[in-house]
């Protein structure tokens, strides 16, 4: 199989492609500030930002062009025995290299999991993962120490391969491995009135999506939108405030329309009720509703966040 380049190698390459085609078209005479530029290039107005924004926006840019490497690490098992069934489940845990990752979340996955994630890739990558092997289940044995440490290496293996080929760890497959079955739940929770739990489960899916989803930042915006509500609805108005501030860059800069109306309106409401000056987002809000090709949704936050996972 052909190795795949490095993906901060393309970045590179097409970094230096673009520096080399704007110094060929530049003239001393029409200088464009390269703060301006920069705004004109992510679409939104340095203007409407907060310096505290600013400075997390940039930080979101300038990480597009790092290679961010992840370990991945089983450190322990479990078997599960109820009546009519007994099976054995691993703990995962995503570890971001480089530095000391000081957050780390653990999920549990059966070995179904894992089966069924190298189906649904095959579906989609079937000639580039011809040497990729699932680590196959023993027919005996299967509950025994040696057998269960003896897999939870081969798992853990497994992962890093399939981490190593870029079209597969930017899959929705790959991502949806880590997350899908504790958004849920959290969802689940959420639209039942049990907030602080459903608080838990999204916090700790948004430690593993920040890992796993540097690709495309928009990924997190729909969890930390529902971090909000769930803050809200605990009445905790300060940590609500913040979570939306940390959303509202990347919402921005990404014109992520369906949330963007209802999350400024959340944040007019919760700054109104902090004694916060938000005249700046009000008019960014009333900007919006007032252009002729806003598109701003007529749900809250609120009721486009219960929509998800239904």
């Amino acid at each position: 199989m052909e190795e795949e380049p490095e993906a901060h190698d393309t970045k590179a390459v097409d970094a230096k492609e673009e520096l080399s085609s704007a110094s060929e078209h530049s003239s001393p005479q029409r200088e464009i500030s390269s703060s301006n530029a920069e705004e004109a290039e992510v679409g939104f107005s340095a203007s409407c930002l907060t310096t505290a924004e600013l400075q997390q926006h940039w930080r979101a840019v300038k990480q597009e062009f790092r290679s961010v490497k992840l370990l991945f690490d089983i450190p322990a098992a479990r078997i599960i025995d109820q009546t009519i069934t007994k099976y054995v489940v691993y703990q995962v845990v995503v570890i971001r290299s480089g530095s000391y990752d000081c957050e780390r979340v653990a999920i549990e996955r059966r070995y179904s999991d894992f089966l069924h994630l190298h189906q649904e890739l095959l579906l989609d990558f079937s000639e580039e993962m011809e040497d990729i092997v699932m680590p196959r289940k023993k027919i005996r044995g299967n509950f025994s120490e040696e057998n269960i440490a003896e897999r939870r290496v081969a798992l853990r293996d497994y992962l890093t391969q399939l981490y190593s080929l870029r079209f597969v760890r930017k899959s929705q497959a790959f991502l949806a491995f880590f997350t899908h079955k504790e958004l849920k739940a959290a969802y689940d929770l959420l639209r039942g009135g049990r907030f602080s739990r459903a608080l838990e489960g999204l916090q700790k899916v948004l430690v593993l999506q920040e890992k796993l989803s540097s690709h495309n930042p928009t990924l997190v915006v729909p969890t930390l939108c529902a971090i909000l509500v769930c803050q809200r609805d605990l009445e905790d108005f300060d940590a609500a405030f913040q979570t939306g501030r940390r959303a509202l860059p990347t919402v921005r800069r990404y014109e992520v329309r369906q949330y963007q109306g209802p999350l400024l309106e959340a944040l007019v409401d919760l700054g109104y009720s902090l004694g916060l000056s938000v005249a700046q987002l009000q008019d960014e809000l009333t900007r919006m509703q007032d252009s002729p090709n806003g598109q701003v949704s007529e749900m809250s936050l609120k009721e486009l966040v219960v929509q998800e996972f239904v």
